[in-house]
């Protein structure tokens, strides 16, 4: 197998990073990934390039579909809100029975591994959170909906579901007319609930990555970055690419994860 070679671009003060995908060679740990995906999305939309190409690293990955979303948007009503999401997630550790697993959260997904974190710590090593929402017990988070969003969703959600938003700029528009019909209206309670702090925040690793373009300064991830970039108890990475990474930089999305899964799997 022909070594792969991913390059991401780090924290300015940082040397740029580059990683290889080991040759082929007997492994006797991998690391272990569950992943969940944004607002309006589902696994559908990891799984068409950032899941293979992790499993293809030697790692076990896990796609979870939040409830109401993606291919389970048959089991969408209005009383689905952030804990029904946290759970969802809860459950894929359980009944897998998956230990010292990678979290990962893109956007809306920090909210709800934030959640998972809280009552499901014993089954987690590390949460990555990709250019996502981090809730802490002083700022919960819960989205206040504006009147012209809730006159869209009274208009045409029945009143409980929002809407998909924009594609970012950046994204190609084969994906956006690929991803367009897939992309479901979310439950508005899964967005405007507060993630439930029941038990002290557990000392787990965190990484942060960025994506910077087409970022207002203003914006919550631009906030949160400034933030976090030089806050020693996280690792912070940051990436030339827009909010959806998972389309527009699948290889850099991949080293960054591999790199954690295999500084997992050498004990670092």
């Amino acid at each position: 197998m022909r070594a792969m070679r991913w390059v991401y671009a780090g924290h300015p003060a940082q040397n740029r990073t580059v990683w290889h995908a080991p040759e082929e060679r007997e492994r006797t740990h991998v690391a272990t990934f569950v992943v969940v995906h944004g607002a309006w999305g589902g696994a559908w939309s990891w799984n068409k390039f950032v899941v293979p190409r992790l499993r293809a690293s030697g790692h076990t990955v896990f796609a979870a579909t939040l409830t109401g979303l993606g291919d389970r948007t048959h089991l969408a009503h209005p009383g689905v809100d952030l804990d029904t999401h946290v759970q969802d997630v809860a459950n894929v550790l359980f009944y897998e029975d998956l230990h010292d697993v990678i979290l990962v959260g893109h956007s809306y997904g920090g909210r709800v591994i934030t959640g998972v974190a809280d009552t499901s710590a014993d089954r987690l090593a590390h949460l990555v959170y990709l250019d996502a929402f981090v809730p802490t017990p002083e700022n919960p988070g819960g989205t206040v909906i504006s009147a012209a969003s809730q006159a869209r969703i009274d208009a045409e959600g029945d009143g409980w579901r929002h809407p998909p938003g924009d594609a970012p700029p950046d994204q190609p528009a084969e994906i956006i007319e690929w991803a367009r019909p897939r992309r479901s209206w979310q439950p508005v309670k899964t967005f405007t609930q507060p993630v439930r702090f029941t038990n002290p925040v557990p000392s787990l690793a965190r990484t942060y990555v960025y994506c910077s373009v087409g970022k207002d300064p203003s914006s919550p991830f631009a906030k949160l970055a400034l933030q976090l970039r030089d806050d020693p108890s996280w690792t912070y990475h940051q990436l030339e690419t827009g909010h959806n990474l998972h389309y527009t930089a699948p290889d850099d999305t991949v080293a960054i994860l591999a790199g954690i899964g295999d500084a997992q799997d050498r004990g670092a």
